[in-house]
């Protein structure tokens, strides 16, 4: 299997080292990277094969997989610039916003096109990556494909495509969310009388660890909850707040409804 990445910042980066960490030979991957310094960075710590052009990349490479991993500004030239791809190339986005229908319309209707959505923990291979495939990508290509994003954490698949938006809303955008909800548990503790030092630690550990021992129990979030929340104590106290009429409830449901719209309204 031939891999060519375009783009190779944070997530693109992080899939990369995902790779070669499992074994992916470094003969198989092409990476185009427009800023020299980093390429050369690339070639010095992972020495792989990094181009600066798409048409630098040798004739007759098998361009099996094809991960376009730059910025949705940059999409249009990158793009443009994949058609000279063959048509057993698949092609897999990691840009948001962008559409099948988009890449149609510069590869074809019969172009095999792969829809990723992953989220910023990819950086730490504990993230998850969503993906929706068209009806022109193999068995082969969606198993492909699952090996190499299982490179930075879980892999979920859709059946249709409208769902993006709200996969957007609670996995892309949602790593956001639970770091603001640590600056606002920082603050509180600050407000209870601790130092900023000691909030701070006390409050990504709490978050870091919560969420750690979630992902290796088998328990539901509501059993894990209730297991630390004995009746009449601190725990259930502050969860009266959390989870009363003015909670955080219609809030988080306000907010995720915000983002899915905003990911309609990009996607055109």
């Amino acid at each position: 299997m031939g891999l060519v990445l375009i783009g190779c910042g944070k997530m693109g980066g992080a899939m990369l080292e995902g790779w070669l960490d499992q074994g992916v030979p470094k003969d198989s991957i092409r990476i185009v990277e427009q800023s020299a310094e980093h390429a050369q960075s690339l070639r010095d710590t992972h020495d792989v094969r990094v181009v600066d052009d798409i048409t630098d990349i040798e004739e007759g490479f098998p361009a099996d997989i094809v991960i376009l991993a730059v910025k949705p500004q940059g999409m249009d030239g990158a793009a443009t610039a994949c058609k000279r791809f063959s048509a057993a190339s698949t092609f897999v986005s990691i840009a948001a916003g962008k559409t099948v229908s988009y890449f149609e319309g510069f590869f074809g209707a019969e172009a095999a096109i792969i829809r990723v959505m992953p989220n910023t923990p990819a950086a730490v291979r504990r993230g998850i990556s969503v993906a929706y495939a068209n009806g022109n990508v193999s068995d082969r290509a969606k198993e492909q494909c699952s090996d190499l994003l299982e490179a930075i954490g879980e892999v979920a698949w859709i059946e249709e495509e409208a769902l993006m938006d709200p996969v957007t809303a609670v996995s892309g955008s949602g790593p956001a969310y639970v770091f603001y909800m640590t600056e606002c548990l920082t603050q509180a503790g600050v407000k209870a009388g601790l130092s900023e030092e000691l909030a701070t630690q006390l409050a990504r550990a709490t978050v870091a660890g919560a969420g750690e021992l979630m992902r290796q129990s088998s328990s539901e979030a509501e059993q894990l909850r209730i297991n630390v929340t004995s009746p009449g104590g601190t725990t259930e106290a502050a969860l009266n707040v959390l989870m009363g009429e003015d909670g955080i409830a219609a809030p988080m449901c306000d907010a995720v409804l915000a983002a899915t719209q905003r990911s309609k309204e990009l996607a055109g």
